[in-house]
């Protein structure tokens, strides 16, 4: 009797347990970042999941079912939302056909969602990007006045949001550490008479390269700056060094290794196609060639100022200008630079680079490199400009042929005064620099 009474509740047990669905994948946590006008919910899984997604109302909320998926243990989804200012609540209910994730909203949001395969440090993912028409409509700038307007800097803070960066010992994150540079470094612009400085990306959220790009035109830039503090394949690497665009391969390995690198962050985002496939080639090219040529000797000439002012701070990693084919310099409207502050992977360097009076003192430089040159070659139209026509003195744009003796003489100034004024060590010059003439 007891036997039967035994194996029937065996059988019982066993029955119960063969109803509970084995889940393929497991959703290992929820991750939220808010952008100027979207917020970014990531689901990690550790698989690819099936998910259908809807919209209702009365009140706004965002519905998301994940088939074949159970969370962790322990998970509490409804931590993660707390201080959102789009979302006022994250909630979740597990059935045998799905896992409802339901996003109550304060506002009418529109969704849309992608899923990304594995690429470090992220397993799959399924990303939801939640959209506020109102904050999405652009706000272009208007157009400068031709007179005496301020010199715009876009300053761009890299990686942010589902992108981290390089992550350093301690876990230092890069992402957070050049957005504090960044914002020390539009304070010391804006501080300077007839300069602006504009962030990029004001919090901790993903922007694709071209989306930044995009910005500094709508803020109408006249440079385009991209601050860094990535990591290289050997710890002991250190160092400040600062780029320009090349369309011919890179001017050393650590160039190409942080080209590759940077480039690799819009597929962390989940931008896979960042060329110009949409255009006919041959346009696409002639476009390119144009407008980059026009500005790459005067991004080399800024940044030459820029890595001149890092070497009194910091150690550099390059004493000249390197050159690599960064996709987020690939901007046709302005001279663009990318400034590695130094390197996260290095623990003595990462150590400095997160601490507040070292960002001072890197933000100080960028700030005085760009300036410098800013006073020396002033954009038309600008303040700048007007206080350098008032001193007398002219711009002449370098061709070929020229040399620095030769301009000297036409204008009837002394090569050293040519020199001095423009802040060359030697009478090398290139085709497209602009040199200022001293007043006579």
């Amino acid at each position: 009797m007891i036997r039967s009474t035994l194996a029937t509740g065996l059988a019982f047990l066993m029955a119960c347990v063969a109803v509970i669905p084995a889940y393929a994948s497991k959703l290992q946590g929820v991750r939220m970042h808010e952008a100027p006008d979207s917020t970014r919910v990531v689901f990690d899984t550790t698989a690819a999941v099936e998910y259908k997604i809807f919209t209702l109302t009365k009140p706004d909320r965002v519905v998301i079912d994940l088939f074949d998926v159970s969370p962790r243990s322990g998970f509490n989804i409804s931590q993660v939302v707390i201080g959102r200012k789009r979302v006022n609540n994250l909630r979740a209910a597990l059935d045998s056909a799905r896992y409802r994730v339901v996003i109550d909203t304060k506002k009418s949001l529109q969704p849309k969602a992608f899923k990304l395969a594995p690429i470090q440090p992220y397993g799959h993912r399924l990303v939801v990007d939640l959209f506020d028409e109102e904050a999405a409509k652009p706000v272009r700038r208007a157009a400068p006045e031709m007179k005496n307007r301020d010199v715009i800097i876009a300053i761009d803070a890299g990686h942010g949001g589902d992108d981290p960066g390089a992550i350093g010992p301690r876990k230092i994150y890069e992402k957070n550490v050049v957005l504090q540079i960044a914002r020390k470094v539009q304070k010391r612009i804006n501080a300077i008479p007839g300069m602006q400085g504009e962030l990029i990306r004001t919090g901790d959220y993903y922007l694709p390269h071209r989306k930044r790009t995009q910005l500094a035109r709508e803020m109408r830039a006249d440079l385009f700056i991209s601050i860094h503090a990535d990591a290289f394949k050997q710890a002991s690497v250190s160092g400040a060094s600062v780029y320009t665009l090349s369309d011919r391969g890179a001017t050393s390995e650590t160039a190409a290794w942080l080209a590759e690198r940077e480039n690799r962050a819009d597929m962390l985002g989940g931008v896979g196609d960042v060329s110009l496939s949409d255009k006919d080639p041959v346009l696409a090219q002639v476009l390119l060639d144009l407008s980059m040529d026009a500005n790459r000797s005067h991004s080399i000439d800024v940044g030459e100022s820029v890595l001149a002012n890092l070497d009194g701070v910091t150690k550099l990693h390059k004493k000249r200008v390197e050159q690599a084919a960064f996709i987020v310099l690939k901007s046709p409207d302005m001279p663009s630079l990318l400034i590695e502050t130094g390197f996260i992977s290095n623990p003595a360097e990462a150590r400095r680079l997160s601490q507040a009076d070292h960002q001072n003192k890197v933000a100080r430089a960028i700030s005085q490199g760009i300036e410098a040159y800013m006073r020396q070659n002033p954009p038309p139209g600008t303040r700048l400009a007007g206080e350098l026509a008032l001193q007398g003195e002219m711009r002449y744009t370098i061709v070929r042929g020229d040399t620095l003796s030769g301009i000297a003489s036409r204008y009837g100034v002394s090569s050293r005064a040519l020199k001095a004024k423009n802040g060359l060590r030697n009478d090398k010059i290139r085709v497209g620099q602009t040199l200022v003439i001293p007043g006579v």
